[in-house]
């Protein structure tokens, strides 16, 4: 008879991982591109995006040598495009993308 005793964080772990793998990849979903350019700011406008918006996803991206902040991970474009006009209230520059990666 074999007994395992599971730590209660190995599954709030595992949970953790699934939501960063589902964010990985990004070939079929849509995204909204809020901001390029450098380092800083781009981290700047991620952390004050988060703070605002719990409910999207959100990362920044690097493509020499521009920094660009990502948010969403959209299955269908009408559903992106239905964030798109809210995001741009506040971040008028905003426009969907579909990365090819």
């Amino acid at each position: 008879s074999v007994s395992v005793t599971q730590d209660a964080r190995f599954e709030q772990l595992l949970s953790e991982k699934r939501k960063i793998n589902a964010s990985i990849t990004i070939n079929d979903c849509y995204k909204i591109q809020i901001y390029n350019g450098d380092s800083e700011t781009s981290k700047k406008t991620l952390i004050e995006f988060k703070k605002n918006n719990k409910n999207y996803d959100a990362t920044v991206v690097f493509f020499t040598p521009i920094y660009k902040v990502w948010v969403g991970n959209f299955k269908t474009r009408i559903d992106a495009e239905r964030n798109l006009i809210v995001l741009k209230k506040n971040y008028p520059n905003a426009f969907l993308i579909k990365p090819n990666r």
